[in-house]
């Protein structure tokens, strides 16, 4: 199952104009430049002060593979802010999303229709408005992302924005199994 969450990560990943450090050393000193002292890094990644401080020296250049996936996750999250934000702005404001996406998809409807799960596999370009409820939703958790971007579906995919099943009242995303992002 794949969170959206992690969608977006990847989408604003892609606008980055620069590579992120790959050295665990520059990759330390990033950090603590970002996180404004050694003490809040070892907090990040759950390791000691004086080890920061050797990574920081290059003492230490190889960390083990999960402290190694840490840091390359804590760096990325990190890395280019203002360019990552300048993409959601524009997604949200004149680009929109495309959204690549596979799962199970129902929908509450009057009696009469069949409203039964059905695996579909879409691939749509999201208005302006849809993308910047679901970066909006970022903040708030998993669940309202996933919400946003059922809303988005029930809008753009199954009522055409507003020309067809204008009874459709939710729409349900389950069992996702692929969701990808592109600006």
């Amino acid at each position: 199952m794949t969170s959206v969450g992690e969608g977006l990560d990847r989408v604003l990943d892609k606008a980055v104009t620069r590579r992120p450090p790959r050295s665990a050393g520059a990759q330390m000193r990033f950090l603590v430049r970002q996180l404004k002292g050694t003490k809040a890094v070892a907090e990040a990644l759950g390791i000691s002060q004086r080890t920061v401080e050797r990574y920081v020296k290059d003492q230490i250049r190889k960390p083990r593979p999960e402290l190694a996936a840490r840091l390359r996750e804590e760096t990325r999250r990190r890395w280019q802010p203002r360019v990552k934000a300048k993409a959601r702005k524009a997604a949200g404001t004149t680009d929109g999303l495309m959204i690549d996406l596979r799962a199970s998809l129902g929908y509450d409807a009057p009696a009469g229709t069949t409203d039964e799960a059905r695996e579909r596999h879409l691939t749509l370009a999201l208005p302006p408005h849809h993308a910047e409820r679901i970066f909006a939703a970022q903040e708030r958790g998993e669940h309202d992302m996933r919400r946003a971007v059922a809303d988005a579906l029930k809008d753009v995919y199954f009522q055409q924005r507003g020309t067809r099943a204008a009874s459709l009242e939710e729409v349900r995303m389950l069992n996702v199994e692929h969701i990808e992002f592109d600006l």
